[in-house]
């Protein structure tokens, strides 16, 4: 439905007949996706659709100040970086949190998910601040926080 409108709005073509058709591929789309069996519990997790928007807009501001922390680091006279790895734990308790956790780290500059170990990940860190942003578990709270409760 979601795609349904954004065609809709993007494309400026508001004749019947042709929205008749945009309606009745969706459509075949949809039947076609249902015989292949390709529709599960995983391909929109209906779970998350309350609570991200929140974390989005959280992380995109953790974005913005890592991309001034690094910028930082870049136009300083001795580039003051201190790469580390490290060890954390996670929190998560199903592969799809631990998948968010994992591509929210590496989206923040300066940090980078290197490797997943049962319930740990091992991170790379530009400096100790990137690094101390990870260590102190908020955004681990807040992935764990997305998934449903039980």
């Amino acid at each position: 439905m979601t795609l349904f409108a954004t065609w809709l709005l993007l494309s400026g073509i508001y004749i019947p007949f042709i929205i008749g058709l945009g309606v009745l591929s969706c459509v075949i789309c949809v039947f076609v996706a249902y015989r292949m069996d390709v529709i599960d519990h995983e391909s929109m997790p209906i779970h998350l659709s309350r609570r991200y928007p929140g974390y989005l807009l959280w992380l995109i501001k953790e974005i913005i100040l890592s991309n001034f922390e690094v910028t930082k680091c870049i136009l300083a006279r001795r580039m003051p970086i201190q790469p580390q790895l490290f060890r954390t734990k996670v929190t998560q308790s199903n592969e799809l949190g631990m998948v968010i956790y994992a591509n929210s780290i590496t989206l923040t500059p300066g940090t980078f998910t290197v490797d997943i170990d049962g319930d740990e990940f091992l991170v790379h860190a530009l400096t100790d601040g990137t690094a101390a942003g990870v260590m102190s578990g908020e955004m681990d709270g807040r992935v764990t926080a997305l998934e449903p409760r039980t």
